[in-house]
């Protein structure tokens, strides 16, 4: 049992903690199993700031936990990078760039940085909890997204981006897993651990793709630099993702689905399935584009492209027009 106090790890039998001596809550049965290794450490990184409640999962780079903060008894997220990423000093400073990143922007759409730390071998992040879980999820349960409800999203996230695009910021990691929705439905932008900013030298060399290859636009596939119309090359992907159940490409490996990004041509949305609409297959294939300069150079300009079409739709559902409209309304203007 962990103790409610300081969170140190107590035999199930123990009637105090061993480390501060307040009781222990009593138990009808022993605890089916023991917390690893990583959970006892991160407790303990996080002294009596955090409850550590659960492992909510893993990804590439991290650990994901739910935890809530002491004080205020908010729910929030700590991502602790792995043990075997941890010994690499470019993957520390690769994590460290994340809350760096996400720390410059404060905007509705962008997911926030709390607070972060480290101790020992423990490197970890901390940011809200977002109870709507990700599009991932919702394309797990639903396969597709409506026409309307999928544009409503999509403009949410290019408001997101030209915000981080302003200041220097380029995602490079878009994709289902990190569009987060909170309570209400909406949008929050996470994850901005390979993300490529003018306040940073870069960490990888020329030739090095780094992304998810499904979400990759054809010049990030090659490894060339790429700004901020690689990153409305990804929003085209989710978007073709939410209409159709599957993006555009795949293939047996990597290697296989980063040479259709950079040579094949997308089959058009509304060719696939005729009841979406032409106007929102356009702005998918606009993203689409194989030459960066053939894309929306903004993430206004693919905002107000979306917004456009929730508003001449006919058939839009009113609830997602009026979140469009308010996303495009968060300040994004020209410079």
């Amino acid at each position: 049992m962990f103790c409610p106090e300081c969170g140190t790890w107590n035999r199930a039998a123990a009637a105090r903690c061993t480390r501060c001596g307040v009781p222990l809550p009593e138990v009808a049965a022993p605890p089916l199993d023991v917390p690893d290794d990583e959970l006892r450490a991160l407790r303990q990184a996080t002294g009596n700031r955090y409850t550590i409640v659960k492992r909510l999962g893993s990804g590439g780079m991290a650990h994901v936990y739910l935890a809530r903060h002491a004080m205020l008894a908010r729910s929030l997220v700590i991502k602790v990078l792995h043990r075997s990423l941890a010994a690499d000093a470019e993957m520390r400073e690769r994590f460290r760039r994340e809350a760096e990143a996400a720390a410059r922007l404060v905007h509705p759409y962008v997911c926030g940085i709390v607070d972060m730390g480290a101790a020992d071998d423990i490197e970890y992040l901390a940011m809200p909890y977002y109870a709507g879980g990700s599009l991932a999820d919702r394309l797990g349960r639903q396969k597709t997204i409506g026409p309307t409800a999928a544009a409503s999203i999509c403009v949410q996230v290019a408001c997101a981006l030209d915000y981080a695009h302003r200041h220097g910021i380029v995602h490079r990691d878009i994709k289902p897993d990190n569009i987060l929705f909170d309570e209400d439905g909406n949008v929050a932008l996470t994850d901005f651990g390979i993300a490529t900013a003018r306040f940073h030298g870069r960490l990888t060399v020329t030739g090095r793709a780094m992304g998810t290859p499904h979400y990759m636009s054809p010049e990030q596939a090659m490894g060339k630099l790429v700004d901020g119309r690689s990153d409305l090359y990804a929003v085209g992907l989710l978007l073709y993702e939410m209409l159709l159940g599957n993006p555009p490409f795949d293939g047996e490996d990597s290697y296989a689905v980063g040479y259709k990004h950079v040579h094949e041509t997308p089959v058009s949305p509304d060719q696939v399935d005729t009841r979406i609409p032409s106007t929102l297959s356009a702005v998918v294939l606009k993203c689409l584009a194989k030459q960066p300069a053939d894309r929306y150079d903004r993430g206004f300009e693919l905002a107000d492209a979306l917004v456009s079409f929730l508003s001449g739709s006919g058939s839009g559902n009113a609830a997602d027009l009026r979140a469009a409209r308010a996303a495009r309304a968060t300040g994004l203007t020209p410079l």
